[in-house]
Order: structure tokens, then C-alpha cells, then sequence
């Protein structure tokens, strides 16, 4: 009888020992800034293009010197040092780089891959690629350090010619300037404007869109 109930007693406390097990709490979420793999924080989805020389080898936007071997990328407005998931929409494949440098600087592309990262997705022959873009992280420092967003109207190889261009911008929209993106051939990029936040730029560039027709307005991060 007594070894009757010390094994209904034993059975009883293995059973909710199970239980306790079974309704352990989850995981804590992921730490602000960085994302789980099928919870990106934020998407887009546009083409990609690929560079390397003669950039390989050269300082990029970051400071960093530009390896194309390596898996990095170039983005118009992310914080340096960002990760992000690169999907090709056209094969499924995917690669995960890190954000080093700016562009690309061509109206219609989200991202420029690196040498390393456009093989892993297979566009090299291509040279483009239909893609998703998912940010897996954002450094933490990067909310602490003040920003700012301007437009770029344009990119000439002319620095006389960049020069005149700003001259008109500057009297229709206020600030603007001229920046050079070293290569071979060099580009004189033309900003317009210093926006504290994304939207702002985006507005702005809407408005010289709508009210010149220069469809190569885009949203760029002025890190300098």
C-alpha cells in the first residue's frame, strides 16, 4: 500500500516537473537596433547594380578602404556599418553585407554591391539584379550622431558644368553644392538642400521632380 502511493506521489511530481518545462517563457526579443532573420525592421525592393574597379582599393564614403572581394555594399541613406539580407528576387538567392559607402548614384537603384556580394546573388553577367533589401541592423550609436539629407539633381564629369548647374539650383531652392566622387571617370555630384530628416528631403525632392522635370532627384545622407 505505502509503496502504492510513493509511486502515485513520484508519477505526480515527474508530471509537473513536465509541465514547468513545457511552459518555459520564450526568448527575450532581439536588443533595439538589430532584427531575427524573418523580422527585418525595415524593406524595399528595387534594382541593384555591382562595383568594382576603380573603386577597389580606395577609400569609400565610411573612410574604410573599399575591398571588392569583400560582402559590402553602398546605400543612399543608411547609417555606415548597417547589416542588410539582399535578396534576388529573380533566382532566390541571398547574401548578407554590410553598408561601407554611398550610392548607388543613379536614379532607379537602391543598392551597389560589391565584386564578392553580386557573385553570391549571381548578377555579375547581368551587371543588375530585381532585388529585396531587408535591414537586419542599425548600429545603436547611429541614433546619437546628428544627420542630415540633401537631394542630388545630378552628376557631371564637367566640374564647369556641375558648377552651373549648382549656380541655378542654389537661386531656385536655397543651398546647394558640389561633391566629388572620386573614380575614373571622376563625378561632380550637385546637391540640393540640408534636411534634418528623411521626409523633409523627400519632399523637397518631389517638389524639384514635379517642378522641373529632372527625374534623377533623389534622397542622399550627407555624412561630412
Amino acid at each position: 500500500m505505502r509503496s502504492g502511493l510513493l509511486l502515485a506521489f513520484a508519477a505526480a511530481l515527474l508530471a509537473a516537473c513536465a509541465h514547468r518545462h513545457a511552459s518555459a517563457s520564450p526568448p527575450p526579443p532581439p536588443p533595439a537596433g538589430v532584427s531575427s532573420p524573418s523580422t527585418p525592421l525595415t524593406s524595399e525592393t528595387g534594382l541593384a547594380s555591382w562595383y568594382g574597379h576603380p573603386y577597389h582599393g580606395r577609400a569609400s564614403a565610411s573612410g574604410e578602404i573599399y575591398d571588392m572581394e569583400t560582402l559590402t555594399a553602398a546605400h543612399r541613406t543608411l547609417p555606415f556599418q548597417s547589416q542588410v539580407r539582399v535578396v534576388n528576387l529573380d533566382n532566390d538567392r541571398q547574401v548578407d553585407v554590410r553598408i561601407i559607402d554611398r550610392g548607388p548614384f543613379v536614379d532607379g537603384r537602391i543598392i551597389d554591391l560589391s565584386h564578392a556580394a553580386a557573385a553570391a546573388l549571381g548578377m555579375l553577367g547581368p551587371g543588375t539584379a530585381h532585388v529585396r533589401v531587408d535591414v537586419l541592423r542599425i548600429p545603436q550609436d547611429a541614433a546619437l550622431t546628428p544627420v542630415a539629407f540633401a537631394v542630388q539633381v545630378g552628376a557631371f564629369r564637367d566640374r564647369g558644368n556641375a558648377e552651373r548647374f549648382r549656380a541655378t539650383m542654389q537661386s531656385r531652392y536655397g543651398a546647394a553644392r558640389i561633391v566629388l566622387r572620386d573614380g575614373e571617370p571622376a563625378l561632380w555630384r550637385v546637391l540640393v538642400g540640408q534636411e534634418t530628416n528623411e521626409t523633409d528631403a523627400r519632399t523637397l525632392s518631389d517638389k524639384i521632380r514635379r517642378e522641373i522635370g529632372e527625374k534623377n532627384a533623389f534622397v542622399v545622407r550627407l555624412d561630412s
